[in-house]
This record gives C-alpha cells, structure tokens and sequence, in this order.
C-alpha cells in the first residue's frame, strides 16, 4: 500500500515524534503513549488523522452507483447515518475499506493514507455514464479521530465507527450481515471503543485541537487491536477475504445485489470457513522487541511451522506488548505459538536470528 508523507502542523506540538511507515505525517506519540491511551479511554484526547485520504461524491445517482460495486447495501441510506463499505477484487479479496456517510447532498469517504487516488482512479473508471462527480478533497479537508459516538460537531462531517455492531441502514432497517467472532457483539471488545471521524478544513486543523490533550497513532492503533478492529494495509495482504478479519460484521450484506466478489463471500459463507482467521497475541513482556507488521508467527510444538503472521503490535497501557495476527483457521486454539520478530526483513546473510518472543492466543475469529 502507498502512503504520504504530508507533514501535518501538529507535529510542531510539544513533545511530538513523528510515525513511520503507513502512518508517516502525523505524530506516533507526544512525550506519554501510555498516557495518551489513558486519556483516550476517558474521552479526554483527540488523535490526529489528517492523513487519511477524504473523497467527496455528488450526483444524484451516488448511492445506488456504489450500492451496486461495493459491498454494503446504499441506497435508501439516511442523511447522516455513518456505514462502512469495501471494494473487492473479482475474487473476492479486499481492495479498498471506505468510511461513508451521506449527508444528503454529498457522500463523504474517508480512507487510509495513499488511497484516495487510487480509488478516485477506479471510481471513475467504474462511472461510465451516470450522474456521478468524484471529487478528492484530502487537500482541503483533514480527519481528527475521537474516541465518542456523537455525530455532532460544528467543524464538518462525522462518521461514527460502526464497529462492532452491524450498520443501521434505510430509515426501519438494519444491515443483513454475519458475524465470525467467538463471542457474542455484548462480548465484544470493541463495544468498549467509541470512535469517529470528524472533518475538518485543512485550515482549521490546529484551531480545532486547542486546548485539547493530543493522542498519537500509538495510543489509537493499541486500541485499535484490543478492539480486534480490522484496518485495511495492516490485517489485509493480497489475499484477504472479509470473513477470516470478521469484517462482513459492519462492511458486507449479505443479501443485496451482485457486486464485483460477490460470488466467494457467498460461497465462503454458505459452504465453510476461510482459510485463515484472525487473533490476537499476548505477546511475553520481557522481550523488549515487538514483531513488525509481516514477523512470522510459528508453533513451537511442531518444530516451529509457520502457521500464520502478525500484522499490528502495540503496546496496550494494561494489556502489555500485544499484537493482531493473521493465522491458519486449522491452528489448534491451544497452540504454543512464537512471533519472530524481525524475521519479515531477516538477510540470511548477516546470520542474525529473529527473535523468539512467546506468544499466547486469544481467539478472535472461530475456527
């Protein structure tokens, strides 16, 4: 996946330490990851996502356009009911995760870092001769992400992170979707999460955070991972399909038209399981390394056979070291896994072993 490398002002802020990789631009943390996450958890701090690609779609056939090649169900969606959607290859796997709303002039999208215009691109293409504008505005509007449900705000647009719940769609209706989780949406982690999207004018960024704590990509991505929430660039590879992330929860419905994949999420969920699942790792604390996104996960018990690989670790402020992992659905629950970390950028050359970090599994998606 691209990203940017747009430099937000707000890394002028005290403290600030710029991210790397897929969030390059914006602040890892301000001086207190642990902090910042505490500060998240009571609804006291504003993260800064201004460099998340925003779209703006106008045109009176919008919904139904996009009802028809991606995997929600759109149209007779109501003015400011927040969704999420996901554009599939022709084989089911997932391209593009977008964040929607429609406020009943424009549809508003939001994706990660780098995506904005190779969507815009396949928007187009995907036209033809319908009443469509696509317009890509990340230069003038930026996201702040928030840690509440509201979906007021006097700066813009709000979308409200559907997660874990499925998406109340038309006015009386409710999103027609599965869930792979091993537990219940009561249960769920990610049901203690509030989250949204608000956007703002570019030029409004730093006058919209004054006064108020900051959060780095830290402090959201550990809660992001005890939520088991799914980010697109980091649970997904080229080949992912929604069922193994839990994603039909929010972004699939299973009974709308046919759309572009269509066939193998029906297939997946009509006739078995996907081939991988997700789950989170509770990774050993007395190793101060964490895996990197691609670090192989192996089991110890069978002569360290890869059965799967992380893709998001953090360091949670009561959880300790902990990452989400893409693993084999046939891995035994009970396995004694290992994360190598390093071994995704191992030279076989400087014979430096990865690291063995202990890792204990907890089940996110059912085997």
């Amino acid at each position: 996946m691209s990203t940017t490398t747009t430099r937000t002002p707000l890394l002028d802020a005290p403290g600030a330490v710029a991210a790397e990789g897929l969030d390059a631009g914006v602040a890892w943390h301000y001086g207190d990851p642990h902090g910042e996450q505490r500060a998240l958890v009571r609804g006291e701090a504003v993260v800064d996502q201004s460099h998340r690609g925003v779209l703006r779609l106008t045109g009176p056939d919008r919904l139904s356009w996009l009802h028809s090649i991606t995997t929600q169900a759109l149209t007779g969606l109501a003015p400011g009911t927040s969704t999420e959607t996901l554009v599939l290859s022709p084989t089911g796997r997932i391209e593009h995760a977008l964040h929607l709303l429609d406020d009943g002039e424009a549809t508003w999208i939001t994706v990660e870092p780098g995506q904005a215009d190779p969507l815009r691109t396949w928007l187009e293409r995907m036209r033809f001769m319908l009443r469509v504008e696509v317009e890509d505005v990340s230069d003038r509007y930026a996201v702040l992400g928030e840690p509440d449900r509201s979906t007021e705000s006097s700066r813009g647009p709000v979308w409200v992170d559907p997660w874990p719940g499925a998406t109340p769609l038309a006015e009386g209706g409710s999103a027609d979707t599965a869930s792979y989780a091993a537990v219940s949406t009561l249960e769920h982690p990610g049901a203690e999460r509030p989250w949204r999207e608000v956007l703002v004018p570019r030029g409004e960024l730093v006058a919209a955070v004054a006064g108020r704590r900051l959060a780095g990509t830290w402090a959201a991505e550990a809660l992001r991972v005890e939520a088991w929430r799914p980010r697109l660039g980091r649970e997904t590879d080229e080949r992912s399909i929604p069922h193994e992330l839990d994603w039909l929860r929010t972004a699939v419905h299973l009974h709308k038209g046919c759309y572009r994949g269509q066939e193998t999420v029906a297939k997946v969920h009509n006739l078995g399981r996907p081939p991988r699942r997700l789950v989170l790792l509770h990774l050993d604390g007395s190793s101060h390394d964490l895996p990197a996104p691609g670090d192989a996960v192996v089991d110890g018990t069978q002569g360290d056979r890869r059965v799967g690989h992380v893709t998001t670790a953090a360091r949670h402020h009561e959880l300790g070291p902990v990452a989400l992992a893409v693993v084999k659905r046939s891995l035994p629950v009970d396995a004694q896994l290992v994360a190598l970390a390093g071994s995704a950028v191992a030279d076989p050359a400087t014979g430096e072993a990865p690291r063995r970090i202990a890792a204990a599994q907890e089940v996110v998606v059912a085997p």
